[in-house]
């Protein structure tokens, strides 16, 4: 399930030029699997990032897995984590789908 949420986030890795780039923003939606956000820096499909989040901390390696229109400078793009992490929005009542199945 989606959660429209906004989570101050700063990306950073390599952008498609071949230059380290770093970046604010903020998540439009986030899920228990990633989220899909707004940024100015190009990206590809399949591209591996890193989105901290800026009131945690919390640094999670993610995967570029859709990219959208250009509007206003910046590029819709969804994440994907690598490794699951559904705690890492910190949200207090997530969805019955969040849960991760203990082993």
């Amino acid at each position: 399930m989606r959660v429209l949420l906004s989570v101050p986030v700063v990306l950073s890795g390599t952008g498609t030029d071949g230059k380290k780039f770093e970046e604010e923003t903020r998540t439009l939606v986030v899920n228990a699997h990633g989220a899909l956000i707004a940024i100015t820096t190009p990206l590809r499909a399949d591209q591996k990032i890193m989105v901290t989040h800026k009131i945690t901390k919390k640094t999670q390696e993610c995967r570029v897995v859709y990219t959208g229109n250009v509007q206003a400078g910046k590029t819709q793009m969804g994440l994907e984590f690598v490794k699951p992490a559904p705690t890492f929005w910190q949200i207090d009542f997530p969805p019955d789908d969040w849960v991760v199945p203990e082993s």
